[in-house]
């Protein structure tokens, strides 16, 4: 990524924490021809590409695919200031606020006239080599021309070969991707699924299916979401239409993308990214029932759960790992303790985290509330907490009603001995809670509910200049 890495990165990374991408592809697409797979795979590079030159150097490295970001971004009006995660984009590209989005003034035909200029050097490029087509010169390192650089005396005889030759390779060797890959779809745990469900995503109903799972069984759910979405759309099917009952170890990506309708409830524990995209489903994991383990102390799945999840709920029986609700923007979960990083990003929806936390909590958190069982304040993000931009506020009554209400439903789905102990002593417990909520979004919530009580509309121009006023623009 060099110094490549989003508007939110914090300067030290962006200085030190990258490296060249053409470091990266060099040796990814050796890598790949020394195991003989270069055939099957799309090599895709990015990091800051900006012309056509780049495009073409990274074909001569061995990319097929090439990604631009940043420099999309200015083409569309992007002035780099850096403050993706703060809702303050002075020019309205990354913003909910509508008086910075009107000053907005890119148009998709900007990119799409930068895309073709990008193309035109390009072909440029491939005519003064004398090739006709990019196909034609992926991974032809050898047509790079670096004397200059290699002679410079800054470079002091620097040796380029381990990058730009590398092994010797047999000609028959294949330098870029030939033939398609596989996934064997017709094998996915989800046919079953569809096969048993296709009478209730057809005609309505109620199923519940019984099965046993093991954790090479990945993104279990998501083709079976998939069929619902398309049968039914966004909204999908009323709450537990299609309930699914399962017994093991779940693999990656467990109830990705779930959408409305779809129950997963899961007897056992989960790899990393449960949850994922999730869009309306509910996600039940808990361990065995004969499990003599304390849950509340042991880890029930793995990293990135709830990544970018919009909708739909989650209840976890135990411990998850590091960067739990990264994006979320508005599902709901309960969870018995999370690693470091978690609540990054996010910007709606609500998280009960009822154990420890892990460090560096609430980093670039911009919306939505999370309530805290003994929260260790030296844990909080500190610059989100000196700034100002996260708040640490005592629980009020509609909050500890949400809490009550969680708690009973997270016993309900999982038979939690954590949830209930703290809902046998409630009224006592109720105080060990914190809300963790980002301040401009507080001020928001209580602007906006004012509004609506004086019967003004709370999208309206008046509301939003009250919110401008108390945010600070």
């Amino acid at each position: 990524g060099h110094d490549g890495g989003t508007g939110a990165s914090p300067m030290n990374s962006l200085k030190h924490a990258g490296t060249p991408w053409e470091l990266g592809l060099a040796e990814t697409q050796q890598t790949l021809m020394l195991n003989n797979m270069r055939d099957r795979v799309v090599v895709q590079a990015d990091g800051q590409l900006k012309t056509g030159r780049d495009v073409i150097i990274a074909a001569l490295l061995g990319a097929e695919e090439f990604g631009f970001a940043t420099t999309a971004l200015v083409v569309e009006g992007c002035v780099m200031m850096r403050v993706c995660h703060l809702d303050t984009c002075p020019v309205g590209v990354a913003t909910q606020n509508p008086v910075l989005r009107a000053r907005f003034t890119g148009k998709a035909e900007h990119v799409v006239t930068f895309m073709e200029f990008i193309a035109q050097e390009v072909r440029e490029y491939l005519a003064e080599l004398g090739f006709r087509s990019l196909d034609e010169v992926v991974g032809r390192s050898e047509l790079l021309d670096v004397n200059g650089a290699v002679a410079h005396w800054k470079a002091g005889g620097l040796d380029l070969e381990p990058i730009l030759r590398g092994p010797a390779f047999a000609p028959e060797v294949a330098r870029r991707n030939t033939r398609a890959q596989d996934h064997e779809l017709e094998e996915h745990f989800d046919v079953q699924l569809i096969e048993r469900a296709q009478d209730v995503i057809a005609h309505g109903g109620q199923i519940t299916i019984d099965l046993p799972i093991r954790n090479t069984e990945r993104a279990v759910g998501t083709m079976l979401g998939n069929r619902v979405t398309l049968a039914h759309g966004v909204n999908g099917l009323p709450s537990g239409s299609i309930v699914v009952n399962l017994t093991g170890s779940a693999g990656q990506s467990f109830g990705a993308f779930l959408p409305a309708g779809i129950t997963l409830r899961l007897e056992g524990d989960s790899n990393d990214y449960v949850g994922k995209g999730l869009s309306g489903g509910q996600i039940v994991v808990r361990p065995p029932k004969d499990a003599a383990f304390d849950a509340s102390r042991n880890v029930i799945a793995g990293n990135v759960i709830g990544y970018g999840a919009t909708q739909g709920t989650m209840f976890l029986r135990g411990v998850v790992g590091e960067r739990f609700f990264v994006r979320n923007s508005g599902a709901t979960a309960v969870v018995e303790g999370v690693g470091d990083h978690a609540l990054e990003y996010m910007t709606g929806g609500l998280a009960v985290i009822l154990g420890s936390t892990g460090r560096n909590l609430g980093a670039g958190m911009s919306g939505g509330n999370a309530y805290i069982y003994k929260l260790d304040r030296a844990l909080v993000n500190r610059e989100a907490l000196a700034s100002g931009e996260l708040a640490l506020l005592e629980m009020g009554s509609g909050d500890v009603e949400i809490l009550r209400d969680l708690l009973l439903q997270h016993l309900a789905e999982t038979e939690s001995a954590l949830a209930a102990s703290l809902l046998e002593n409630f009224d006592t417990e109720a105080a060990n809670f914190v809300r963790v909520v980002p301040r401009d979004y507080a001020a928001v919530l209580q602007t906006r509910q004012q509004a609506a009580a004086e019967g003004l509309d709370p999208d309206g121009d008046v509301v939003w200049n009250r919110i401008m006023e108390v945010t600070g623009g």
